[in-house]
């Protein structure tokens, strides 16, 4: 069963939770070089009973850990740190105040329910059995930050200072949602999150007059032709229980209206829910691209960048977080997700090496519809600061509870 003061006391650190999130939305910085938001991590865990605290070096990361008093296993925690590169419209006093920059993922509410859950581990330290890793990590939006982490020994914690060893065997993540209603953990087993690859494909063909495009090879209609088969190729041969997402965000070509330019060039997103239709349509893209290219004697070059693998769960993971949750909050308040979410995540690394799960925390503010809210990454959105309290309890009752697993 949950520790039934895990919420009275997460609600006792929401002030200063929500202090330390205003903070940090007001000064986001991005990428993997954090030094402000590394900073208040620092102050914000000062004076905690963790055996050690370390800093990244190529990256502006915080690792703390939290060794009980007698053996056992160790679990990780994981906020994230960094913001968008992007303008804030949200019209809030405590706004963005760097050009270009918003916490538009709720990473300031990760911060700060980390370092609230480490203040309620720290005061039960005492009592516990193993350690608990607490992760602060930059550069998730697109930096590979995890992957960086883990390269600089992440999970390489040691052993407890009574020499005793206690590898990393479990580990969890929450991300705050407006997409579900304030307060409720929702997760399911198995894939969370799809992978996220980009691809760009740059027809050649042969610049010439507007009026004569018979004299020329317009690479404009053939780069169309690409987008089109693309979209069918989707449809009709990509499984659709094994789903994928190919969207084409952006065609470049020409400069006037009067000449036909050489090049045109695609770039777009692929997104899927499993490594085998991943690869699947890294393929289906070349031929099909190298197909409608060569159908109109053009040349063609496909580059597909790898991004984050899909996120899975660990089914015996996800299962025994649902049960804390419940045990925490009621049944009425924990909900399993039918469907993988398309986003992407970075701790897809880290759940590709150690037993974890990811959970959504609905953070959607009162009187707005999750279904019709501004969603993450949107310049409006604003996440319910009272959910943090179910964060901070959460992450705390999942780290309680795997250590008394033993």
């Amino acid at each position: 069963m949950a520790d039934e003061t895990l919420l009275a006391e997460a609600r006792d650190l929401l002030p200063e939770a929500v202090r330390l999130r205003r903070t940090l939305h007001q000064h986001p910085e991005i990428g993997l070089h954090l030094p402000f938001t590394q900073e208040q991590i620092l102050g914000a865990i000062d004076g905690l009973r963790l055996q050690r605290v370390t800093t990244g070096d190529a990256t502006s990361s915080v690792v703390g850990v939290l060794e009980g008093a007698r053996p056992g296993p160790t679990i990780l925690l994981r906020g994230d740190m960094d913001a968008l590169p992007m303008p804030e419209d949200t019209g809030l006093p405590y706004a963005s105040t760097v050009d270009g920059a918003m916490h538009a993922c709720g990473h300031d509410t990760h911060v700060a329910m980390l370092a609230g859950a480490a203040h309620l581990l720290a005061a039960r330290v005492d009592r516990l059995s193993g350690r608990v890793v607490f992760m602060f990590q930059p550069g998730e939006e697109g930096y590979h930050g995890a992957k960086v982490m883990l390269d600089e020994g992440l999970l390489d914690v040691g052993p407890r200072s009574d020499g005793t060893e206690s590898p990393v065997t479990g580990a969890f993540a929450l991300h705050a949602t407006t997409m579900a209603p304030s307060g409720t953990i929702n997760l399911r087993g198995g894939t969370l999150m799809a992978s996220s690859d980009t691809v760009r494909i740059t027809v050649t063909g042969r610049g010439g007059h507007a009026s004569a495009p018979h004299q020329a090879l317009d690479p404009i209609p053939i780069a169309c032709g690409i987008v089109q088969a693309i979209q069918t190729m989707v449809t009709r041969r990509i499984d659709v229980f094994d789903p994928a997402v190919v969207t084409i965000a952006q065609i470049t070509a020409g400069t006037t209206s009067n000449v036909i330019p050489e090049i045109a060039t695609i770039f777009g997103t692929i997104r899927a829910v499993s490594e085998r239709t991943r690869a699947k349509v890294h393929d289906q893209l070349r031929r099909v691209a190298h197909g409608v290219a060569e159908a109109h004697e053009a040349d063609v070059a496909v580059e597909v960048e790898l991004g984050y693998p899909a996120t899975v769960n660990d089914l015996g993971f996800a299962g025994f977080a649902t049960g804390v949750a419940i045990d925490l909050l009621g049944a009425q308040r924990v909900n399993t997700m039918p469907n993988p979410v398309m986003g992407a995540e970075d701790w897809s690394y880290v759940l590709q090496q150690v037993p974890g799960a990811m959970a959504f925390l609905g953070a959607c503010p009162t009187g707005l519809d999750p279904r019709t809210a501004p969603p993450n990454h949107s310049n409006r959105v604003t996440f319910d600061e009272e959910a943090m309290a179910t964060g901070i309890a959460t992450h705390a009752a999942v780290a309680l509870a795997h250590l008394a697993s033993g």
